[in-house]
């Protein structure tokens, strides 16, 4: 984040030249909008007075008959887009009533400030630092089609291994098995020199990379790491991360997405969240309890077990989804937790002793869903738990992936279809009502939006809508 004033970011914008202003913010699914400004109508003024827009044409928002509503930017969130032929600047936005002047309270930015201010209420921490690992695809071809009369869906990539007697004139080999991504060196790794370049992108706006690499599926699965950050920041950087990735992949003539599970019978993408708490500086997750966790982490990780099945309805938001999270495959579907085992749901990552690194990995989420309430939403579930001092069992340290289903027996699982998981948040929501964080009113508007848009059409026609609806994500 850039962290500067409103006077600051008019002056940062003028020395890189910016002719337009791109203002954005999220609709209630999750997906970056935006509207632009010539740069001369940018004053400081415009940091409290906002921009007007049509709030009934936002998906989750205003009825028609209450559309007009105001975006007021954010000066520390400006950057330089780094994509525009005009030089734009960009500044994210919170959403406001025009006549009230209050936040919105169905702005996804809002309820994710709201949730880090709940933390500091309870004097349980004062920062919530969220690092999330967004895999995704970079295909070569993209092509689908629902009609009256039938419809398919068909993706490709040079790397894949149903191309491995594809004439290409010729086919140099080196096709990437399924199952075979992570992750060999060049030329089965294709896009060393696109993720070079896609990493410098994103540091251009902001994001500190830590690593990259060829994920474990064919056909161009990749990971880029970002630096943990605080949690409304962390759902900043995640758009943004998003928007580069795809961007970048547009000017290399790919295309990318964050689909759960694109390809049939080999690894889907997930998104990983790291989480901690910490109060002065100091981080409150490492003690002497179980892999060297304090009792305060065992308690959010109890917390994120609680409430799994409501916390995939917003973690795990489309049909989708739960293709992904097959048992008995590839995605942690068993409601456990473990040291340095990617089969249970929670992981403890074990790559340092150090207190600074303490740490729980949520693996069951995907980043098909907003990040604002994503984050908010685990955040509430473990502060629930640190409250209400939730038991989250003995660890499981094995290998969930070869159990039988006896020896699972006991063992609990996220919902096995969207529809379920919508089920389990209207029983399971007051967790996220605390401190109005959430309000009633945005959780019976994401239900419902998500009935109606996804859960209904997918009941016709799944596949190809799938990729109709979920390939933006």
């Amino acid at each position: 984040m850039s962290k500067m004033t409103p006077s600051e970011v008019i002056e940062f914008g003028k020395a890189h030249g910016a002719k337009m202003v791109d203002l954005r913010f999220t609709d209630l699914p999750g997906v970056w909008q935006h509207t632009t400004v010539p740069f001369h109508r940018l004053e400081v003024d415009s940091f409290e007075d906002g921009f007007g827009f049509d709030g009934s044409s936002i998906r989750g928002y205003q009825p028609i008959n209450a559309s007009d509503m105001l975006v007021v930017p954010d000066a520390a969130s400006a950057q330089m887009d780094p994509f525009p032929e005009t030089p734009t600047l960009t500044l994210i936005c919170d959403i406001q009533d025009p006549i009230t002047r209050e936040p919105y309270s169905r702005d996804p930015r809002y309820i994710a400030r709201k949730a880090e201010s709940y933390l500091r209420q309870t004097g349980i921490g004062d920062t919530a630092y969220v690092g999330p690992e967004a895999e995704f695809f970079v295909f070569d071809d993209v092509r689908y089609d629902v009609a009256n009369q039938g419809g398919f869906y068909e993706v490709d990539s040079v790397e894949g291994i149903w191309n491995s007697g594809r004439d290409e004139g010729p086919n140099l080999g080196y096709k990437v098995r399924y199952k075979g991504g992570y992750f060999p060196v060049a030329p089965v790794d294709t896009l060393v020199d696109w993720r070079n370049t896609t990493c410098e992108l994103l540091e251009k706006v902001g994001l500190e990379v830590e690593v990259h690499h060829h994920e474990v599926a064919t056909a161009g699965q990749c990971e880029i790491d970002m630096k943990f950050g605080p949690l409304t920041e962390m759902a900043d950087q995640l758009l943004w991360f998003k928007y580069v990735v795809k961007n970048s992949a547009r000017m290399a003539g790919k295309t990318a997405t964050f689909m759960p599970k694109p390809l049939y019978g080999d690894n889907g993408s997930g998104m990983h969240c790291h989480q901690s708490i910490w109060r002065d500086g100091k981080p409150l997750f490492a003690g002497d309890r179980y892999a060297g966790m304090s009792e305060m982490a065992l308690h959010y990780i109890g917390g994120l077990l609680e409430h799994a099945g409501a916390l995939c309805a917003i973690t795990n938001p489309t049909i989708n989804s739960y293709r992904r999270l097959v048992p008995g495959y590839e995605a942690p579907v068993n409601l456990a937790y473990s040291s340095r085992n990617r089969s249970a749901s929670i992981r403890i990552p074990m790559y340092s002793n150090s207190p600074k690194a303490k740490r729980i990995e949520a693996r069951f989420p995907d980043s098909s869903g907003n990040p604002y309430l994503t984050f908010a939403a685990m955040l509430m579930a473990g502060l629930d738990g640190i409250q209400r001092k939730l038991d989250p069992g003995d660890a499981l340290d094995k290998d969930l992936y070869s159990l039988s289903p006896e020896e699972l027996k006991g063992v609990a699982t996220v919902p096995g279809s969207l529809p379920d998981a919508l089920d389990a948040l209207e029983r399971d929501h007051e967790f996220l009502l605390q401190g109005d964080v959430f309000t009633k009113d945005i959780i019976d508007e994401w239900v419902s939006l998500k009935r109606a848009n996804e859960v209904e059409p997918m009941r016709l026609r799944p596949t190809p809508l799938e990729f109709m609806m979920y390939y933006d994500i």
